[in-house]
């Protein structure tokens, strides 16, 4: 039987057996890249979607680029798996956005 509540530090993880806050297994890592920040086109159920993929930031950093890149282009977007995903066709934009703010970036697929 394992901790889950101390009266010290609230609840605790069952896995790592820390406090919830300090946890480290449910918070997903960033995956390594190489240094480049790759842009690329996608077509999803009919609609064009621009992908960044490989950009060096943290969970919190990235949501904020990407706002600013949402911005740039005028479009709407999210972050999924480390990705940031811009409504429409704004390769150009985002690649001149991200060559900007001083990445490496290259254009990926067709």
């Amino acid at each position: 039987m394992s901790l889950v509540y101390s009266t010290e530090a609230g609840r605790m993880c069952p896995n790592c057996r820390k406090p919830m806050a300090a946890c480290e297994c449910g918070r997903a890592k960033r995956p390594e890249g190489d240094g480049i920040v790759r842009v690329s086109r996608e077509k999803r159920s009919g609609k064009v979607v621009t992908l960044a993929k490989g950009l060096p930031l943290e969970a919190e950093e990235l949501a904020a680029f990407a706002k600013k890149l949402k911005a740039a282009c005028g479009s709407g977007g999210t972050v999924k798996d480390w990705v940031v995903e811009i409504q429409g066709d704004h390769v150009e934009k985002v690649m001149a956005a991200l060559t900007q703010a001083g990445y490496k970036v290259k254009r990926a697929g067709g």
